[in-house]
């Protein structure tokens, strides 16, 4: 069994920046790819950005991407989310995913262990 667990996030204004960090513990990260999903009010949830933990090849929606950079701590077993150049569009719900294949995916189905959620709030 693998437990993804989320922390960071929180408040912004326009322009600012936060992060979050995502672990996923119980089982070896050799294969894995490691995703970020958000959820804004009456919205679908939406993939933002995913990262396979061999090699670290990194994929990112188009709305984010030169803004969020996704990294790994390979000491740590950490996946990071760096948002900056926030906007309000950016609020959400994010959740931190993750999938026992390297190949990485855009679809909630694709993934098998999800976080429980952070709120990132952006303010105009």
């Amino acid at each position: 069994q693998v437990e993804v667990v989320q922390s960071g996030g929180g408040l912004a204004h326009t322009g600012g920046s936060l992060s979050l960090s995502c672990t996923a513990s119980g089982r070896a990260h050799s294969n894995y790819t490691v995703a970020w999903f958000r959820q804004a009010p009456e919205k679908e949830r939406e993939f933002v950005a995913a990262i396979s933990w061999v090699g670290g090849s990194t994929y990112y929606t188009y709305s984010v991407r030169g803004r969020f950079t996704i990294s790994r701590d390979n000491t740590k077993g950490t996946v990071n989310l760096q948002m900056s150049s926030l906007k309000p569009e950016d609020t959400a719900i994010y959740y931190c995913a993750a999938r026992e294949s390297p190949a990485y995916g855009r679809t909630q189905a694709q993934y098998d262990y999800w976080g429980q959620g952070t709120q990132v709030t952006v303010s105009s």
